[in-house]
């Protein structure tokens, strides 16, 4: 039931809300939302009883001739408030969170007055609903600008009108594509494909031009309540949309392998409500909604990616106490594609870049990396010369380490060599300021070992950067023994300012994200080694919602690589008594590497052979090296162990204290090598089967394959307890 009775007005000046402002003029009411206290306008507490009060308003007064909605932010509206949706728990309460908005939005376009959506920047999710239940859609064209439906990243589908008004305005197959893989387009591109109907330059132009249309269309309608209207390219049953969507869920499969549910109901919506008139199809999306809002699939995504996310991007693991920090300057070692990729992102923020290597052509080809970067960004409309020649111009190669004395932090990214680190660390601290940081983009080697070449440990730390850089949206900010907590405080502020997630965690070999990583593609190896079929490792992989499946992720980071660093772990633990456990994988390496040459991709020979002109294909003689057992796991036991030995070796990593906080956990495995999103991260994954269920799943496991599957004494005593990953800590703070 709408909330429309409990406001109900007469006349827009009567009209009155919070965040909500109204001005007539010759006729024309202009709407402006601005949330003051949010940076961005959200479709959350109180708007939706103040938008139905609004719509009546409008309706009634005579002297209102039309409406102008738009913002007093540069953005327009980013989607729909989604803590709420976190407080849902059953159907009815997420059916009634959608229509009574709806209700609203058809009253509007239903009243014969016309309405106009004035977007002044990013309309996402329930932003553009807002704008498509308009008559008529003007955005302001600009880079910054993001128009679309990506509700599907959260497990949710558009429940604000989106499956049932974008189809009818642009077609069946265009919509489905823009929500089911929650493209986000810019303006020029949503003008081209239908989502608006015109571009304006600045706000000023933005409502001239909304005023004029107003007067050039009195009695505006939406095209589907036209009398004869059809969907564009024809509605469910049409030949071209029945080809659509009987192929788009084998196609979403494909890509989804079942473990999106959203997905097949979007698909649904928009078969459904597109067979029927649109009150019946928005009601038809409503129930479709209520149905992914209950799905274990988006609440553990909303409570990563939206929950926990936020209370990092809020600087929950950054010390209290601390002024916040900009760095103007910084110096990278190695202009590798790690160093280089640091580079574009940190010039791309505005910072000045030193970026230094053994050879000036070496630094060069290292700034190139940027060039060709802007180069695609301008072919596609993105960028333009100017800023790509102010971007560049930021970016200083050299080979002299007298050119970094003017950084406030030097980031290291050479060899995974502790002596050549070391060489870098001694050079570099001897020309910067005594108030500069100093960091490595080690992802293996401890920190603490590498500040020993260091004469300020206290201001040394780590920052494990994922390639390629300038798409990975996740920083690893490693703390040493020594390291202090200013240097933490200024590392976390440098990691927000080149616009990445930033996670903390203590030092520790491998650390977090490269420590459990390795778990799943070494169960993968390990797997062949017991003779399971190549090919059945390599689906399970992609079944367990992984974006590459283990033996192909092992040769994409290189086997000789991974000897080498397991080489050295074990040198450095014999140094101090100790051994490192032997897992099964470690002799399939060994023997691939140096029997059989294979070291991966960058040789074009790994576990897969990768011909020139052709698609890589798994060596066909791994099978005679590792025969196939006449006796196969179900799936289903492979998945299990994929997933289970990587959320356990995490809950061994929080146990330590290596990770410090849950959410840091959950966002880190998921930006950081792509566990499975559905599950919402690794702890997630283990509150999401339940802990008491993991524990003994893990015990069945170890007793199959293995002590490594044998469950973290932490959770063991959470399900004794009959506690959760959420009950350990609240929210996303830090445990001690």
């Amino acid at each position: 039931m709408s909330t429309s009775s409990t406001m109900a007005i007469n006349k827009l000046s009567d009209f009155s809300a919070p965040h909500f402002s109204t001005e007539l003029d010759d006729g024309i009411v202009t709407v402006t939302i601005d949330q003051t206290d949010r940076k961005m306008n959200v479709i959350g507490d109180g708007f939706n009883e103040a938008f139905a009060a609004l719509t009546d308003a409008f309706i009634t007064d005579e002297e209102a001739k039309g409406l102008i909605l738009t913002s007093g932010k540069s953005t327009f509206v980013v989607g729909a408030d989604i803590d709420r949706l976190s407080e849902v728990e059953t159907a009815e309460q997420a059916f009634d969170l959608v229509e009574d908005l709806k209700h609203s939005l058809r009253k509007l376009e239903t009243a014969n007055k016309p309405v106009v959506a004035a977007i002044t920047g990013t309309a996402l999710g329930g932003g553009l609903e807002l704008a498509l239940a308009c008559h008529h859609r003007i955005a302001i064209d600009s880079s910054k600008t993001q128009l679309g439906l990506p509700e599907v990243k959260l497990g949710l589908l558009p429940g604000g009108g989106g499956t049932q008004r974008l189809p009818r305005l642009i077609g069946i197959q265009k919509a489905v594509e823009l929500m089911t893989q929650g493209k986000a387009l810019r303006p020029k591109q949503a003008l081209e494909a239908g989502l608006i109907d015109a571009l304006a330059t600045d706000k000023a132009d933005l409502i001239d031009q909304a005023k004029q249309w107003i007067k050039d269309h009195p009695e505006a309608r939406q095209p589907w309540d036209n009398k004869g209207f059809k969907i564009p390219d024809g509605n469910s049953t049409h030949p071209k949309s029945v080809q659509v969507l009987s192929v788009a869920p084998a196609m979403a499969n494909q890509k989804s392998h079942g473990n999106y549910p959203a997905v097949t109901h979007i698909l649904s919506s928009v078969f459904e409500g597109c067979l029927t008139d649109i009150d019946n199809g928005l009601e038809i999306e409503s129930r479709y909604f209520a149905a992914c809002v209950l799905s274990p699939e988006s609440k553990n995504m909303i409570n990563t990616l939206w929950t926990q996310l936020n209370s990092i991007k809020k600087g929950q693991s950054r010390p209290a106490g601390f002024e916040r920090n900009k760095i103007s300057k910084v110096g990278i070692l190695g202009a590798g594609m790690m160093g280089a990729g640091i580079a574009y992102v940190a010039a791309k923020a505005g910072i000045e870049v030193v970026l230094l290597d053994s050879s000036l052509e070496n630094a060069e080809k290292g700034k190139g990396y940027s060039t060709k970067l802007l180069d695609k960004a301008i072919s596609r409309g993105r960028s333009a010369d100017a800023k790509k020649q102010a971007l560049l111009a930021l970016i200083q190669p050299t080979t002299s380490y007298e050119d970094l004395k003017d950084c406030e932090l030097v980031i290291e990214a050479v060899f995974e060599d502790i002596k050549v680190k070391a060489e870098c660390t001694a050079q570099a601290e001897a020309v910067i300021a005594d108030s500069a940081l100093y960091a490595s983009n080690t992802s293996t080697l401890p920190i603490t070992s590498l500040a020993k070449a260091s004469k300020r440990p206290n201001q040394f730390i780590g920052l494990h950067f994922f390639s390629p850089v300038d798409k990975m949206p996740l920083v690893e900010i490693i703390v040493g023994e020594q390291t202090d907590e200013a240097t933490l405080a200024k590392a976390f502020d440098f990691v927000t300012q080149i616009g990445k997630t930033p996670i903390v965690v203590n030092d520790s070999r491998g650390f977090y994200t490269s420590r459990v990583f390795g778990t799943y593609v070494s169960e993968g190896i390990a797997m062949l080694s017991e003779g399971v079929h190549p090919r059945s490792i390599e689906v399970a992989g992609l079944k367990a919602g992984m974006p590459m499946p283990p033996l192909a992720l092992q040769d994409e980071v290189s086997l000789s690589l991974s000897l080498k660093v397991r080489e050295q772990a074990q040198q450095a633990l014999e140094a101090e008594g100790k051994s490192l456990n032997e897992h099964p994988a470690h002799a399939v390496i060994k023997k691939m590497v140096n029997e059989f040459g294979r070291e991966g991709k960058k040789t074009s020979k790994g576990f897969y052979d990768y011909l020139e002109g052709s698609d890589k294909h798994l060596w066909p003689e791994l099978t005679t090296h590792y025969p196939v057992s006449d006796n196969q796991p179900e799936q289903q036991e492979l998945i299990d162990r994929l997933l289970y030995i990587q959320a356990n070796e995490s809950a061994k990593c929080y146990e330590e204290n290596v990770v410090r906080s849950v959410a840091d956990a959950n966002v880190g495995s998921l930006f950081g090598w792509g566990f499975a999103p559905n599950h919402g991260g690794t702890l997630q994954f283990i509150n999401s089967v339940g802990v008491e269920h993991f524990v003994q799943h893990s015990r069945e496991l170890a007793e199959a394959y293995g002590e490594r599957f044998a469950p973290a004494k932490i959770l063991v005593d959470m399900a004794e307890s009959g506690k959760t990953f959420g009950d350990v800590v609240g929210g996303g703070e830090s445990h001690d």
